[in-house]
């Protein structure tokens, strides 16, 4: 490759052939590089699914690299493609590819992780090689626009930021007034499966792994051998073509479905009604301006009603697009947010799922089995007990990092810090999504079976969310005093008595001692 102009950079989530970085590519002069290190999957504990999905993926974008006639320098887990061995680092695999190449610069699109970026911006200055980082065109909002934006609006909510991105954008739109007369259906998409369960729900949109993701899934095996989870039922889109094909399947299967019974959760039940495309998005297998554009056409249609389209649409073009810009402005500090002081550690079983909490032991147990589990399994389920028994907010983070197949971590990092844990102090969100055991009754089986009763909140039999929901309260009473949405849960607490209260401290410090649950 003498006389190289230009290297351009994919990194593991930003498989897509039209994105910034091939801009101008020649192949008579450019080239691109890819590697895969050890560090990406052990910078946090990643989970065999999440680990499988990202080299297989990248090794099916790899010949799609080569099948467009572009040239490609690919390192692989242990070797290279000339047969010299691999740094277990990013920068240090860059580091070593510049010394082969000697190319003129490096281009790559905008990284999704300010880690990534920062080792990029170290090697490009260490090896004093120019680095242009090109704007990353899958999104909706640039981060620039996303600031000025913010700066505008001032205190940022999600539901006047998707408002503007509707009617920037036109979708869902009648003129200029909202289709049907609403922004939100949120009160049409709280529904329960009842009591007779779920029924008829469509099965997952599976890929049986070809000959390239076996490989991987041997790899894996063998060398993350003590990472949590197992790959014995991977079964994710790791092409394009594969994702197209779930994207389909979602619009044609479940999306009618999904507004009413989006929140609704069952035991045994990980896939329901939900997309499962997040993964093909944050790996840019997908881009949302498609996803976007089929579940409205399903809509026009008259194939899908209103609130799940509207419900959906809400996720990709208002949610996904507002984590990025918060976390891409608040960076690197926001990290380390932690507004409630929350010190404890987290519980060594949420990576094994042995808890005798029925709710946590299913959701837990399906997402190391899969790597996935829907935005209430992990909102209210997972996330609410670290938030209740107060985690530390950075580890709750690199557990959800290290255990979800879509989680890159622009995606994943606010959705934790921010809404789950409400460690940003409201940053994110209006208030701190606390809720009782009843919460998880009301919207789930899984309480059936469990031997901890949601309606005590202190006893040998009080549901462990339940004692810490008020024992929250109690610890937290004077910040959330001055959030007008949370008055009705202290008027609640104040009804408490000092004998009860008593009584709940007791048990949550047996809680958080491992005495109760594990």
């Amino acid at each position: 490759m003498a006389g190289l102009r230009s290297l351009v950079i994919v990194l593991g989530d930003q498989l897509n052939l039209d994105a910034a970085a091939f801009d101008g590519f020649d192949p008579a002069r450019d080239a691109v590089w890819m590697a895969e290190v050890s560090e990406e999957s052990t910078h946090v504990w990643s989970s065999k699914q999440r680990c499988a999905l990202f080299l297989s993926a990248m090794r099916h974008f790899a010949e799609a690299i080569r099948d467009a006639g572009r040239v490609l320098d690919y390192t692989r887990l242990g070797r290279t493609d000339d047969g010299s061995g691999a740094a277990s680092t990013l920068g240090g695999a860059l580091r070593a590819a510049l010394e082969r190449l000697q190319p003129q610069r490096l281009v790559v699109t905008e990284p999704g992780d300010w880690r990534v970026l920062k080792a990029l911006e170290k090697t490009a200055e260490d090896s004093r090689i120019p680095l242009e980082i090109r704007e990353d065109r899958h999104f909706y909002m640039s981060v620039k626009e996303f600031s000025n934006y913010s700066q505008k609006a001032g205190r940022l909510r999600l539901e006047y930021f998707y408002r503007e991105m509707r009617r920037r954008h036109g979708v869902l739109m009648e003129g200029d007034v909202p289709a049907g007369g609403q922004w939100n259906f949120d009160a049409d998409n709280r529904g329960t499966f009842g009591a007779g369960g779920p029924a008829g729900i469509p099965a997952r949109t599976a890929f049986e792994p070809d000959a390239l993701t076996r490989e991987v899934l041997e790899l894996v095996t063998t060398r993350f051998t003590a990472h949590p989870g197992s790959v014995a039922e991977f079964a994710w889109p790791v092409s394009r073509p594969e994702a197209l094909v779930a994207l389909q399947r979602f619009v044609a299967d479940r999306l009618p479905s999904f507004g009413r019974y989006q929140d609704a959760m069952w035991s045994g039940e990980a896939w329901g009604y939900h997309s499962h495309l997040a993964a093909a998005l944050n790996l840019k297998l997908l881009n949302p301006r498609e996803v976007v554009a089929a579940a409205e056409a399903a809509y026009a249609a008259g194939l899908v009603p209103l609130a799940s389209a509207e419900g959906f649409i809400r996720q990709i073009l208002g949610w996904r697009e507002y984590v990025r810009g918060i976390y891409w402005t608040r960076m690197p500090g926001y990290l380390e947010s932690n507004a409630l002081g929350a010190r404890e550690a987290l519980p060594a079983w949420y990576w094994t799922g042995d808890t005798d909490m029925a709710c946590l032991r299913d959701v837990i147990g399906q997402t190391l089995r899969h790597g996935y589990a829907h935005h209430i399994q992990r909102l209210m389920v997972t996330g609410l007990y670290t938030l209740l028994l107060g985690v530390t907010p950075a580890r709750v983070h690199e557990w959800y990092l290290a255990v979800y197949v879509d989680a890159v971590e622009w995606a994943e990092l606010p959705n934790v810090i921010g809404m789950s844990q409400y460690a940003d102090g409201g940053v994110m969100a209006s208030k701190p999504y606390v809720a009782s055991g009843k919460y998880i009754e009301r919207m789930s089986n899984f309480c059936r079976g469990c031997r901890y009763d949601p309606g005590q909140r202190a006893g040998s039999a009080a549901c462990p969310f339940t004692t810490l929901y008020w024992d929250f309260l109690m610890r937290h009473q004077g910040i959330m005093a001055a959030n007008q949405r949370m008055s009705l849960q202290l008027k609640n607490l104040q009804r408490i008595g000092a004998d009860d209260r008593a009584a709940i401290v007791a048990r949550a410090a047996a809680i958080r001692r491992g005495e109760i649950g594990s």
